[in-house]
């Protein structure tokens, strides 16, 4: 019986010291703070008449450009923050210390220094090493910096975890740049080198959208609710002292010297000023609805009818002909499944694609793919599972402390019977559904519906495995540069003991978490 006492007795130490920790390192409180709002557009800024023109020549409609392309999205990013003359709203859940992200940030001082309010909303997940930076430029006048469900301890970080484990495993997964209450910019992709196709490695498969018109103030209210919401603390309220200017100063230098700086610096154009002086050929007007989860959801707090899940759902629930849809982290649920089984059985052509078990560096993830796998096959659902690219970029942190997104897809789209298409951030998996706050754009557009739908067969099919049921067997087609196809009677590269590792990630109940 002495190792049960013992065990009690270290129950309840850890009990203790837990409660202490929380009494010690209180989540600082937002009750009686400010509210504030965005800046809507001004006729006497430069994207002011564009912004009216629109509005009053498409009223209730949105003009929007795709950004597929990891380039024109960082240009257009670098091009519309350079060109801000009253207002910049910023929310990311993701911003690297390297050459894009250190130029980004510095773009977003000099917007600053010269009058431009910055309101800068960042998750505490994906900001390492930021904290002396976002710290000097919160002393600035016009640069405010706010973080979504901080650690109220920043070194180390966990230890914010272990204390407010619930509150800490709720985070903010939207993307969004919104300009002078003009031109906003939505979609998948966070803020480094990875997300733009900057350096040698290989890019991230994401996408983005530039909208103007009733999209953007629609985007603005989002971006309040969440700028003043509850799970949301000033950074001073969890980071002391002024931080590290200088520092800053020096790490941009050597970003914007470095090869890398100067081959994306020298080439940021066009966005703004395309804007300006006419509407860009390839803007389509239509209607767009910014789907997004209410904030409340970071505290726990949100109803079945405020997740975007609901919404989602609803959607997709009106499929008639076709789905093609893309997900970085593909774990479907019970529900899921059996929705997107339905589908099929109905006699809609259901098509998935997201990462293989070589390109994701989530095993749990992957785990909770292979669970549902086969059911979706046996309706009728066609699969593809993105292969590897030699030297895919190694992202930070892509799912917290469970996992970095290692692989080369990372786009969260789908198109539904060639007439709509949403691009977000949200991805089909348990956790984009209950626990992280997620965003994007539903737009309805017929051309662009079915260049995401071709995008999927004529660019990523063929780069991808494909499972199929043969006689009740798993197979995987591997088509082959030739145009030829060999067919794997094995799950690609899942050796033994990944198998071992996959069963026994099967039987944790985790998937809610994933």
């Amino acid at each position: 019986m002495r190792w049960v006492r013992f065990m009690l007795w270290m129950i309840l130490g850890v009990a203790l010291i837990w409660v202490a920790g929380r009494l010690v390192f209180p989540v600082p409180p937002t009750e009686g703070r400010d509210t504030e709002s965005a800046i809507p557009f001004d006729e006497s800024t430069t994207l002011g008449p564009r912004a009216a023109e629109a509005l009053t020549a498409h009223p209730g409609q949105s003009g929007v450009v795709p950004l597929p392309g990891g380039t024109q999205a960082l240009q257009s990013r670098l091009a519309l923050i350079q060109g801000a003359e009253r207002s910049l709203d910023v929310m990311y859940y993701i911003w690297h210390d390297d050459e894009s992200g250190l130029i980004l940030m510095d773009t977003l001082r000099d917007a600053a220094e010269r009058g431009v309010r910055v309101r800068l909303l960042l998750d505490d997940n994906g900001i390492a090493g930021l904290d002396p930076i976002l710290a000097a430029l919160n002393t600035l006048p016009d640069f405010s910096v706010r973080l979504f469900n901080p650690s109220v301890i920043r070194q180390p970080k966990m230890l914010g975890f272990a204390l407010y484990p619930l509150r800490m495993n709720r985070r903010m997964h939207n993307k969004a740049l919104i300009v002078d209450g003009a031109a906003a910019i939505v979609g998948g992709r966070n803020i480094g080198n990875e997300y733009f196709a900057v350096g040698d490695a290989p890019a991230y498969l994401d996408l983005d959208v530039l909208g103007v018109g009733q999209v953007v103030p629609d985007t603005a209210r989002i971006f309040d609710e969440y700028w003043n919401s509850q799970p949301v603390l000033a950074l001073e309220q969890v980071i002391s002292g002024s931080g590290d200017m200088q520092a800053f100063d020096r790490a941009v230098e050597t970003a914007q010297n470095s090869e890398i700086g100067r081959a994306f610096t020298a080439s940021a154009r066009t966005a703004a000023s395309r804007m300006t002086e006419g509407e860009a050929p390839s803007m389509e007007w239509t209607t767009v609805q910014v789907v997004a989860d209410d904030p409340a959801k970071g505290v726990g707090e949100a109803t079945r009818s405020e997740l975007m899940i609901t919404r989602l759902r609803d959607i997709l629930g009106g499929v008639d002909r076709s789905l093609d849809l893309i997900s970085a982290y593909f774990v479907p649920g019970r529900q899921g499944s059996r929705m997107f089984a339905e589908l099929a059985r109905d006699g809609a052509r259901i098509r998935v694609l997201t990462n293989s078990w070589q390109a994701t560096d989530v095993p749990m993830v992957h785990a909770g793919y292979v669970k549902y796998r086969r059911e979706l096959l046996e309706a009728g659902v066609q699969l593809y599972e993105l292969k590897h690219v030699s030297g895919s970029p190694a992202g930070k942190e892509e799912l917290g402390p469970v996992g970095s997104s290692g692989a080369s897809l990372h786009a969260k789209t789908f198109s539904v019977d060639d007439a709509r298409l949403f691009i977000g951030s949200f991805n089909f998996d348990p956790r984009s559904a209950l626990l992280n706050c997620e965003m994007g754009f539903l737009i309805e557009s017929a051309d662009m519906a079915r260049a995401g739908a071709d995008a999927m067969t004529d660019r990523l099919a063929d780069r991808s495995y494909q499972p199929m049921l043969v006689d009740g067997d798993m197979q995987w087609r591997d088509p082959q540069p030739d145009g030829t196809a060999r067919i794997i009677d094995s799950e690609p590269d899942l050796g033994l003991f990944d198998r071992v590792l996959v069963y026994i990630l099967n039987l944790l109940p985790i998937e809610g978490l994933l």
